[in-house]
């Protein structure tokens, strides 16, 4: 997450367009690559291709000497937010296809590139509200959505995705079991008549599955493309024919199928030059995270997915490369930089892997402008430095990027990543006294930080319930305090309810607390042992867990931050303070929370 200058830099729209000449570059047009070519760019199109051409008068010369030109990039499986296409044009992702994401956002940016040319953040398009059952996948988040409940109603719900704007229509066929959780998923039938709804109004219907049975399912129930692969067991020797003979297509997630498997998928740009000094420390992190590992799992193998992908590459299923960026490993536009590896890793040739982030996404989703290099088509460019039809990995070696002929500011946005750093590196504004929270005011504020929140397991699977109210009487006599009750399930083991204060800025987002050395507050309950669950970003998203029980009378509660696995507090992403994991319901009230 970035800070609020960042906004400020990137989020004006180009006006005036130059013309911009690309002299003796290597070029994969996006289907093939042939070298010492000349580019000319105008008013945001490509309006010349050729060997030999003139510079037109004025125009910005760029010598490709040693470089290659690229399409620009795109991610064919994101979730956005933020400032996320910003963060991907600046790695040269210059569209993203969300698979599940907030409608009224995606409403917001389709109008402004509907309007005129928005040249400093990728364009989007998007799935709006995926398709879903009461407690299925993709109702775990925190907000609402809509969720299909008969065949008969598939229609209209399709429908409704369409009228908030859908571009095509994402259906979610999983039960969870591959990730060690059981949940609702929609049927066969109304996998099918969800597929058949979408077909009705000519839009392409991607679902998301779990398995390679789920896989299959949804092909032969009409499904145009698949979200993900699988790591479940290899492909059957007939899946590829499958996919071919119905003409599928399949956007395969490897980096994301990677970290599903425990490593985080694109970890080694972490570790790159060419892509890390452009991401903020949360981002790099996010990259080296991997998905936790639940009681129960079934054993996954990465192995599977890769020697699926062979397959359908020799059945000639199309291939698009997409990153399910927002998910643990993931960045956004970086991300894809290592799909395309780990595509060529799967046995693609590097060329065959830029077209799958290139003219094949492109020409699946009908995005006729864009994804070639050509005459007439939008002038979203990537240049780099080396020849990536050989060396895959020399795509990350960005020396240029233009969205509609307008090249974005590299520069300023790096320096931006160097401003970030240095604004978490200071004590959050508003912490010096320590104090988070007294309630007193009636409200849930708090003194610093993105301030209180439920926060459940539900985002892993699980079924635990809380809510939060400032209620009468706080500890010391005081006038407020924060009640919190709910229900831990028996889904799992580690299950939780409760509220969570972050202290940066965003949720989640780490703050330097190191001027203090350890956590107070008071408690009081129904006598049950509870849970101070700490997130530092060192640490991962692996929870620090202390414990203490909440009596009939108000007790001050004093955990250091080195009771929290050593932790010096420099880099405290959360607090939640929860109930379980002994299910059943609970009950109990926090007061005057502060860092001392």
């Amino acid at each position: 997450m970035r800070f609020a200058a960042l906004l400020l830099v990137f989020s004006h729209t180009a006006v005036a367009q130059s013309t911009t000449f690309f002299r003796n570059v290597r070029l994969f047009d996006g289907e093939r690559a042939v070298a010492n070519r000349d580019v000319v760019i105008q008013n945001g199109i490509i309006t010349k291709v050729g060997a030999r051409l003139g510079a037109p008068a004025g125009a910005t010369i760029i010598d490709g000497a040693g470089k290659t030109l690229l399409p620009g990039l795109i991610d064919a499986h994101t979730h956005t937010w933020g400032s996320a296409l910003t963060t991907a044009l600046a790695f040269g992702v210059t569209t993203e296809l969300e698979m599940f994401g907030d409608v009224g956002a995606a409403r917001a940016r389709r109008a402004e590139q509907q309007a005129g040319p928005v040249t400093a953040r990728a364009d989007l398009r998007s799935a709006g509200t995926l398709v879903t059952v009461t407690g299925g996948h993709g109702t775990e988040y925190g907000s609402p959505i809509p969720t299909l409940g008969s065949v008969d109603s598939a229609q209209a719900f399709v429908d409704a995705r369409i009228a908030e704007g859908a571009d095509y229509i994402k259906i979610v066929y999983d039960n969870g079991h591959t990730y060690g959780t059981q949940l609702p998923t929609v049927s066969v039938e109304l996998l099918r008549a969800v597929i058949a709804a979408a077909h009705a109004r000519h839009k392409l219907a991607v679902v998301h599955i779990g398995d390679l049975a789920g896989a299959r399912t949804a092909i032969e129930a009409g499904a145009d493309g698949l979200g993900h692969l699988f790591v479940d067991q290899d492909p059957d020797p007939e899946f590829g024919a499958l996919l071919a003979a119905r003409k599928a297509f399949v956007v395969p997630t490897l980096t994301v199928l990677l970290s599903i498997t425990g490593v985080g998928g694109a970890a080694p740009l972490a570790d790159d030059p060419r892509v890390s000094l452009y991401l903020t420390k949360q981002e790099i992190a996010a990259m080296r995270q991997a998905f936790p590992r639940r009681p129960g799992q079934p054993v996954l193998s990465y192995p599977a997915a890769q020697a699926t992908v062979k397959q359908l590459r020799a059945a000639h299923v199309p291939l698009l490369a997409g990153t399910d960026a927002g998910n643990p490993g993931t960045s956004h536009g970086a991300a894809l930089h290592r799909e395309l590896e780990l595509l060529v890793n799967a046995g693609l040739t590097p060329v065959e892997a830029l077209a799958a982030a290139t003219s094949v996404p492109a020409r699946t989703f009908g995005l006729t402008d864009r994804g070639r290099i050509a005459t007439g088509m939008r002038a979203d460019l990537v240049l780099v430095s080396g020849d990536p039809t050989v060396d895959i990995t020399a795509t990350r070696n960005i020396a240029g990027v233009w969205k509609q002929g307008v090249a974005f500011d590299r520069a300023a946005f790096g320096a931006s990543i160097v401003a970030a750093a240095a604004a978490d590196a200071r004590a959050p504004e508003g912490s010096a006294s320590g104090l988070v929270s007294d309630f007193d005011d009636g409200t849930t504020s708090a003194r610093f930080g993105a301030g209180w929140t439920i926060s459940t397991d539900a985002m892993t699977g699980g079924k635990s319930a809380a809510e939060m109210a400032v209620v009468d009487g706080g500890a010391e006599r005081s006038a407020k305090s924060l009640a919190i009750r709910g229900t831990i399930s028996d889904a799992f083991k580690q299950a939780w309810a409760g509220t969570m204060f972050s202290p940066g800025r965003q949720t989640f987002q780490p703050a330097n607390l190191s001027a203090k050395r350890e956590l107070r507050f008071w408690a009081k309950g129904d006598g049950q042992a509870y849970r101070v669950l700490v997130f530092a970003e060192s640490k991962g998203f692996v929870p620090l867990t202390q414990s203490f029980v909440a009596g009939a009378d108000w007790k001050e509660y004093v955990f250091p931050f080195s009771a929290f696995g050593g932790i010096d507090g420099h880099d405290i992403m959360a607090v939640i303070f929860a109930g379980g994991p002994t299910p059943g319901p609970f009950t109990f009230q926090i007061d005057h929370v502060s860092f001392q």
